[in-house]
């Protein structure tokens, strides 16, 4: 479009004070030729924004620059449709004014103020009248006006710079908008899959739930009593899962599968094509988006021989004594003879919290021992408990159930570690403890010993029992691939549940412990999988209780992906944003960087590898756009020629005291991370330039080579950890960034 650029400036919050307004409006006008210029007091109160409204309205401004406050406040107040016009704001508040103004300056300022009226008073006894007079206003003068650094001037010089030709340089997004199909598909139908279709189903959306099993249920149709899940949390029920089931099966909006298996997924999310095995037919179904609860399995306690697994009939596992209640109704029976079972040991973290098996908590072992102790004592009041434990872990509300068990006399907890598990004539289990909280060795006589057992998520391949060999991201083997710029090592997943048609492999990437991938604290259900959403056991250990709690989570986020999509807008991090990338592909090498880095598997590739664009995976995140070596991927709004010539509206100063360094800062903690730095005055070197980038990402490194040779000092890169407790919103953007300035 025809470029109508308006710059405000906000005099306000200190701004004026520190700043020489007039200057920056200078640079507007002089050097950018921008049609409007403009300063004002309260630029964000309803006077100021009517003003750029006017402007826009009548002298045809349509790309609009504003220097104020941080872009993270006053987003209502500046929200100009994004379709029509350019808005760019440059923080010349909380990055620059507020981090150039500590108490210190502030006190050497006042001091300066009394010194000039100090000299003006000493020249007013020796001066003629006249003379004194004009000495005292010209030194009132000089104490009244505001204290420009010379530093912090040019720091706010360059931002503006940056930020006019950042606008200048972007266009208005045009959304990818078709047509998408609103069926939610739950793979699972256990209480977080249920729980999905069913909260789905009432939002008015149809749903297809599919189950490998026979029946609907999952374990918690195996279960002789659940966990409490309602005040005071003290004592365990009856399942109700049949409720659920129930209610699934009468919902006009749901059709149920079960026996069913998923041959292929392809396509994206409004757009998937899913074809179901079930009965021994296929069927291809169209789906908008996905809800993964296919939930979890049980520790192979085969490899737990060293705990008497195996080896002595009357040792279980935690999910066998479930069952033995269920088949007795209550009566815990001994395996090697079926007599009632009065003193039952249970031993906490069996396999769990060690290297050599599950590193990881389970979370929900302790709960299921304490359940299962009560079952023990309900049936027979004069019947003995055992827990043995290395930290007895109840977390929330289940503390209360903690205190209710604790408080029954059957049953005994103690901290402590088994040193000896042996079996005597009679099949009874004979356990020696040490290092308990009485301080002394212990021997317990139980008639049965339970293992409490880990929970490992059902994304991983039937053939893996344990999560200590499992490939990094994936779960399978390396590939490796020669492309034109060097060999890029991959790794393929073991097809599983869902079987992509992805060029990043058939299975959701994975924690180190098979886990579904996520941003574990901002998005819990999402999956670098756009359009697909784990809930339930299947993303960590939870109960039932959480588990259908979780289904919910997730079935909101699988609305949320189709009605955004609908509007041709991403979601998390940056929901609503309507870009999409663009690719050049006249000048493509094939050299697969694109396909290889981005964190969604957003490209597939043609028979030549050239990438192809499934736009509603994309996040907006710009990792591809920094991959590319060509530089031909961009966004409307966003490309390798903004973030350029951004760094060249820098004027690089002769003087070498006064050093030029590029920070690279990503929006999303970052940017507000400096914030918090203004916010508390916190002092930042007036030598830096922060440029925004949406993740670390999109770092191309032909913008440090470029910049250096102009002059620039350095660059400092400021994103999310990386590592194994990595916080990136964009999962690797950081790591990326990282390996390529690796130089």
């Amino acid at each position: 479009m025809e470029k109508k650029i308006g710059v405000y400036i906000c005099s306000d919050c200190g701004i004026g004070e520190a700043l020489d307004v007039e200057a920056l409006k200078n640079i507007a006008t002089n050097e950018f030729k921008a049609d409007v210029v403009k300063s004002t007091p309260f630029l964000c109160n309803q006077e100021g924004a009517q003003m750029i409204k006017d402007d826009i309205n009548n002298e045809g401004v349509n790309t609009i620059v504003i220097g104020a406050c941080s872009m993270r406040h006053n987003t209502d107040i500046f929200d100009f449709d994004p379709l029509k016009y350019v808005t760019e704001r440059v923080n010349l508040r909380d990055h620059i004014v507020w981090t150039q103004n500590p108490p210190a300056q502030k006190e050497a300022e006042l001091a300066a103020g009394e010194d000039a009226s100090a000299e003006a008073e000493a020249a007013a006894e020796t001066a003629p009248e006249s003379a004194a007079a004009e000495a005292s206003e010209e030194a009132e003068t000089e104490a009244a006006a505001p204290a420009i650094n010379e530093n912090t001037q040019e720091m706010a010089e360059d931002h503006l710079r940056m930020g006019i030709v950042r606008a200048r340089a972007s266009e208005p997004p045009e959304p990818h908008i078709e047509d998408i199909n609103r069926t939610i598909l739950v793979v699972g139908g256990g209480p977080a899959g249920l729980s999905s279709a069913l909260e789905s189903a009432n939002a008015g959306y149809s749903v297809v739930l599919i189950e490998k099993e026979a029946e609907l249920g999952g374990w918690a149709k195996k279960m002789y009593k659940i966990m409490p899940d309602k005040m005071p949390f003290a004592e365990t029920r009856k399942p109700d899962i049949e409720n659920k089931i129930n209610a699934v099966q009468a919902s006009d909006k749901i059709r149920v599968i079960t026996g069913a298996a998923i041959e292929k997924t392809a396509g994206e999310p409004g757009k998937y094509e899913v074809t179901v095995n079930s009965n021994g037919g296929s069927e291809t179904i169209n789906i908008g988006s996905i809800v993964l609860a296919i939930g979890w399995k049980p520790y192979n306690a085969n490899r737990l021989e060293n705990l008497g697994y195996g080896k002595f009939k009357n040792v279980v596992t935690n999910v066998e004594m479930e069952q033995i209640a269920l088949d007795g109704e209550g009566v815990i029976a001994r395996p090697s003879d079926g007599q009632k079972a009065t003193r039952v040991a249970f031993l906490q973290c069996a396999g769990q919290r060690d290297p050599e098996h599950l590193p990881y908590c389970s979370s929900v072992c302790c709960l299921t021992s304490l359940k299962q102790a009560l079952y023990v004592t309900d049936d027979n009041p004069d019947a003995a408990a055992f827990i043995i434990y290395k930290d007895m872990r109840t977390p929330g509300l289940y503390e209360e159930f903690y205190k209710s068990a604790q408080n029954n006399p059957g049953v005994m907890l103690t901290k402590g570690e088994v040193t000896s598990i042996t079996e005597d004539e009679s099949g009874n289990i004979i356990l020696e403890i040490d290092n308990t909280i009485l301080g002394e060795k212990v021997m317990i006589v139980a008639d049965m010993l339970v293992l409490a057992t880990g929970m490992m998520t059902n994304s991983l391949p039937a053939h893996i029992e344990g999560v200590n060999d499992l490939t990094p991201e994936y779960v399978g083997q390396w590939r490796e691939t020669e492309t034109v710029d060097g060999v890029i090592k991959e790794v393929v997943a073991d097809p599983v549940v869902l079987n992509l048609e992805y060029r990043q492999g058939p299975e959701m990437p994975y924690l180190k412990y098979g886990f579904p991938d996520s941003h574990f604290v901002c998005f819990p259900y999402e999956t670098r999988r756009t359009g697909i959403y784990a809930a339930g056991a299947v993303r960590h250990p939870m109960t039932a209780m959480q588990s259908v709690s979780d289904g919910k989570g997730a079935a909101l986020k699988a609305i949320q992906v189709l009605e955004l999509a609908s509007q041709g807008m991403g979601v998390h991090p940056r929901a609503g944003d309507q870009s999409f990338p663009e690719i050049n592909y006249t000048n493509c090498t094939q050299c697969r960087r694109c396909t290889v880095e981005c964190p969604f598997g957003v490209l597939d590739e043609e028979e030549n590898g050239t990438p192809k664009t499934n736009t509603y995976r994309c996040r907006r995140c710009g990792t591809c756009m920094g991959a590319c070596p060509q530089r031909i991927i961009s966004f409307k709004n966003y490309s390798v020629e903004m973030i350029a010539s951004q760094m060249k509206a820098i004027k690089v100063p002769e003087e070498d005291s006064k050093p030029r360094i590029i920070a690279l800062i990503c929006e999303n903690d970052a940017y507000p991370a400096i914030d918090i730095a203004g916010l508390n005055r916190l002092n930042i070197s007036p030598f830096y330039r922060f440029i925004t980038m949406r993740c670390l990402g999109g770092t191309n490194l032909v913008w440090i080579a470029d910049a250096l040779s102009a002059g620039i000092e350095g660059f400092l890169l400021i994103g999310c950890r990386y590592d194994d407790d990595y916080q990136c919103h964009f999962i690797k953007g950081s790591k990326a960034a990282n390996e390529r300035c690796s130089f």
